[in-house]
């Protein structure tokens, strides 16, 4: 057969129809990177390559300007294997047998029409503009039959329709031959044929200027019965392609088409807007969606969008099983996302027209997106286009697919973290190829975080019940940090994420979200992210370099502490700089470091008074390192005299005998006592000590309730925390909640409740004013339970919790532990992970001295350590590390040392807590290690200079 190229056709889409009217090629191109890859099913094509020769030989013919041709074939790719987000092994699979690759520029102009089809539109518009459409009623105001229309020459016609063309404006229905020659008698036959000639057939469906599910399955019914998709097609890459027209499709409210072709003309859908007045010449080629037809509604549900997300669906269920409309897709989006860019960069198109966001909706409900034709071009420039929304936009986003269930979140959650990791698995970082500039990554994660807030939004929230913050107001004195032009380095970290402040909650308001916060966590991510790097650009660049600490639920709590150790360190440094400076200024005896002198018998006396003296004095030097000191021992701290104060002091506050906390015998577990004696210093100084714990990155043995860690975030207690703080009265008001008889009369209960005081005598107390007179009844048991929960974790403790919420403050106030981590992380780096796995500890243990992993006492000694009770290998822990607890991460994560001192001898085994390093001689015998180790891990106590 012949073919006329079309001259001047020089994109891929022109090769593509070109070798499929030729039945050269009968599967549509896929896009693999920035290359086109053609399939031929029968046979390769001569040489894989395309040439001259190649076309005369299957009679193509060739106009005055032939195509330019690449001569070189591309080798075959390997499949590349891509974990996901549930580590799944997913094959890429890259086919190789006949095909033809070459590199396609996707950002330059490809035109959808050919120059015949776009000269005929041109015309149309010419001829609407100069001679009108014959409607007296016509109410297009750029068309001349309108009775508001302006006539124009013909230069200025021949120009307008150029720029109509543009923009894709409206266009008329097309007269009858009929109303033409009553209309114009005088018309010459050229010109009636001309007209006749550029009326589209009724199977070219050119007329859809958007999709609705009845026309789509109208085309799809016709391409079937045709037995070839090439109109659908056309159709789906065009909508697809441009924002206005994608826009536009799937309305709710559109008028319920018919089944005939004709009807398929949207020729009275915009006939309640009107254009903006806007010139014409002041729009972008691909920025018509960008005016509106009509003003922007002020007021609207957030929840509410003009797209039938139902027949979205449906529509979609029919498309995808057809290969050709998936690669149609594929390009489409290709083409249509970096306008979409341009348009959200330098045009406000969401805030002139909130349903620009329908664009983002219609395309995210493809459920392959996560496939691989996907996931080189097409997603990563969505979401690019995606990230740059605004706020207000990303919110009603999220609050959109909150509505809409797990399935849905969990599909768009799977679908960024894909694309995530196969970014990340398919490059290469390092200290100056860092993943921060990768714009693929960064633009998944904040896609990524859209999906988060959703499945908070979903799941259980309480935005109510806050603690009071008590900030502290601002002062109007520069302080030396802004003197010394430091102040963005030392200032306080973000309060709030501007989408949480857009959505009104906060990750800390999740009581239990509908996908687990770890499912967020990619390991990808935290494999390559430079941590140090990180969190100069979350502290000091964040305008202009993006951190990952801004999306924090992306990031492992072993990753985040990084971030809150450097944090740690360089305010540690700065107070440093300060004491250095302030001393060179006053003369007086510089002094860096927070010392602490304490005697054994006496170590809350001597803690507290100093403590008390330093927070009254200058608060600002608990922000110094810790440096303990033992007096009447020699140890230098290094860290491990740390560990034993800290240890020491937490044995003593939380004795019962004290009668500062109650503890709890079945859940293991301390409570404030909300009748001690105790004045609000001791409770003022415990929180110092978990302050100081977690900016010393020591770890504590302390047994709080999870409620603990969320009030000290900022909630206050409630029913649903007494399950884990007291279980028994939990156990009771769910059953009062649960119970189906008559409450009142059965329960005989009032809004007056009783408990025990220090010394164990009742004590009365009103949830309400005469609560005692108010009897619970099934109407307001749900009251009596809240304020009941709300007295016994808020109201009885408020004194003492205050104090000890107070002087944590004093160490962390300034520090982004609030912003970066949950509860449940907070508790973490308190107090470390419970358990205690000796396998992975063995596995990263280092020798010295002569030692190997390979040396016989070394065999002897992990055979001992594993033999032991697990209270044994607690103590082996506390005499090795100072503390009996697991760092963040598990014992994989602590570099303990075993070192030789000297050959076989009666020596007990020593220990350096500040470096995790044992000590061992080398006895002769197993027998002989595991006493000498066991006498050493029982009796050890206090330091020593060996």
């Amino acid at each position: 057969m012949e073919l006329q190229v079309v001259q001047g056709r020089q994109t891929a889409a022109g090769y593509v129809e070109m070798l499929q009217r030729a039945s050269l090629m009968t599967e549509a191109p896929r896009l693999c990177g920035n290359d086109w890859v053609f399939q031929q099913d029968n046979a390769p094509i001569h040489n894989a390559r395309l040439t001259k020769t190649f076309f005369q030989e299957n009679n193509i013919t060739l106009l005055d300007h032939p195509l330019s041709f690449p001569e070189v074939s591309r080798p075959e790719a390997e499949p590349r294997t891509v974990k996901g987000p549930e580590h799944r092994q997913r094959q890429l699979p890259f086919k190789s047998q006949g095909i033809i690759l070459w590199n396609y520029r996707r950002k330059l102009e490809s035109s959808r029409m050919n120059r015949t089809t776009a000269k005929h539109l041109i015309e149309r518009y010419f001829q609407q503009l100069t001679e009108g459409c014959g409607n007296g009623n016509c109410t297009n105001e750029f068309c001349a039959s309108c009775c508001n229309f302006q006539p124009l020459d013909k230069n200025s016609a021949a120009a307008k329709a150029l720029e109509m063309f543009k923009i894709n404006a409206k266009l008329c229905p097309h007269i009858s031959k009929r109303e033409s020659d009553t209309l114009h008698p005088d018309a010459s036959v050229d010109e009636k044929m001309s007209d006749m000639d550029l009326s589209p057939e009724k199977e070219d469906f050119s007329d859809v200027h958007y999709l609705t599910e009845n026309n789509v399955c109208t085309i799809l019914s016709f391409c079937e019965e045709q037995g070839d998709y090439s109109v659908l097609i056309r159709v789906i890459g065009r909508i697809f392609s441009t924002a206005e027209t994608l826009m536009k499709s799937f309305r709710k409210d559109e008028p319920n088409p018919t089944d005939d072709l004709d009807s398929l003309t949207p020729t009275d859908v915009d006939k309640h807007k009107k254009q903006s007045e806007t010139p014409l010449e002041k729009r972008g080629a691909s920025s018509a969606a960008a005016f509106p037809d009509e003003s922007p509604r002020e007021m609207f549900d957030p929840c509410e969008v003009t797209v039938d997300i139902d027949a979205v669906r449906r529509v979609y269920n029919r498309l995808l099983p057809i290969d050709q409309v998936e690669t149609a897709l594929v390009n489409a989006l290709i083409y249509l996302t970096p306008n979409m860019e341009l348009d959200l960069d330098y045009l406000d198109v969401y805030e002139n027209n909130p349903d620009y966001l329908n664009i983002f909706i219609i395309v995210l409900e493809n459920s392959n997106l996560h496939s691989p034709e996907y996931l080189e071009v097409a997603l990563p420039q969505f979401c690019k286009a995606m990230s740059k929304l605004p706020v207000t936009a990303l919110a009603r986003l999220s609050k959109l697919w909150s509505t809409y269930g797990l399935p849905h979140i969990r599909r768009m959650m799977e679908t960024f973290q894909q694309l995530i990791t196969f970014t990340v698995v398919s490059n290469e970082y390092d200290g100056e190829n860092l993943v921060n500039d990768d714009e693929t990554v960064v633009a998944a994660t904040q896609c990524l975080k859209v999906a988060f807030y959703a499945s908070i939004l979903g799941g259980d929230v309480d935005v109510e019940h806050n603690e009071e913050d008590d900030d502290d107001s601002e002062s109007d004195e520069l302080s030396l940090h802004e003197l010394l032009g430091e102040e963005r380095l030392y200032k306080k970290g973000p309060r709030t994420d501007p989408l949480e402040r857009e959505l009104g909650v906060r990750s800390i308001d999740c009581i239990r979200p509908l996908i687990t916060h770890e499912d967020f966590v990619n390991e990808s991510v935290n494999d390559v992210v430079e941590m140090d790097k990180d969190f100069t650009f979350f502290k000091v660049n964040a305008e202009t370099k993006f951190s990952f600490q801004s999306c924090p639920f992306i990031l492992s709590v072993i990753t985040k502490n990084q971030g809150l150790y450097y944090d740690n360190r360089i305010r540690m440094y700065s107070e440093r700089r300060l004491t250095a400076l302030y001393s060179m200024v006053q003369g007086q005896q510089p002094n860096p470091y927070l010392k602490l002198k304490v005697r054994r018998d006496h170590l809350i006396d001597d803690a507290l008074v100093r403590l008390e003296m330093i927070s009254m004095e200058n608060p600002s030097d608990l922000k110094k390192q810790l440096f303990v000191e033992f007096e009447g021992e020699q140890g230098v701290d290094e860290g491990g005299v740390s560990k034993e104060f800290f240890l020491l002091v937490l044995e003593e506050i939380f004795n019962v005998d004290i009668g500062m906390f109650t503890y709890d015998n079945d859940t293991k577990v301390f409570w404030f006592n909300s009748s001690s004696l105790e004045n609000e210093a001791q409770y003022t100084l415990i929180g110092i000590v978990l302050g100081l714990a977690i900016y010393n990155n020591c770890i504590l043995d302390v047994h709080f309730p999870m409620v603990v860690y969320r009030k000290l975030l900022g909630k206050k207690g409630t029913y649903l925390d007494l399950s884990d703080s007291h279980p028994p009265l939990y156990q009771s008001l769910k059953g009062l909640l649960e119970y189906t008889g008559n409450v009142e009369e059965d329960m005989s209960l009032t809004f007056q409740i009783s408990h025990t005081d220090l010394f164990g005598n009742p004590l009365l107390y009103d949830l309400k004013e005469e609560g005692d007179q108010i009897p619970v009844t099934k109407e307001n048991r749900q009251e009596f339970v809240d304020l009941y929960a709300d007295y016994i974790l808020n109201e009885s403790v408020e004194r003492q919790f205050r104090a000890f919420k107070k002087g944590f403050l004093m160490v962390t106030n300034e520090s982004p532990l609030k912003y970066l981590f949950r509860p449940e992380e907070v508790e973490l780096l308190i107090c470390g992970s419970r358990k205690l796995d000796f396998e992975a500890l063995e596995k990263t243990t280092e020798y010295d001295g002569g030692y190997s992993k390979d040396s016989d006492i070394i065999k002897y000694f992990w055979e001992t350590i594993h033999s032991f009770a697990e209270e044994q290998k607690r103590l082996f822990l506390q005499f090795t590390t100072g503390t009996d607890r697991a760092p963040v991460g598990g014992l994989g994560k602590l570099k303990m040392i075993i070192a030789k001192n000297g050959s076989d001898t009666d020596r007990l085994p020593t220990s350096h807590t500040c470096f995790n390093a044992l000590l061992l001689p080398e006895y002769t015998s197993k027998e002989k290690l595991k006493e000498r180790l066991l006498k050493a891990i029982t009796y050890a106590k206090g330091f020593g200079m060996l």
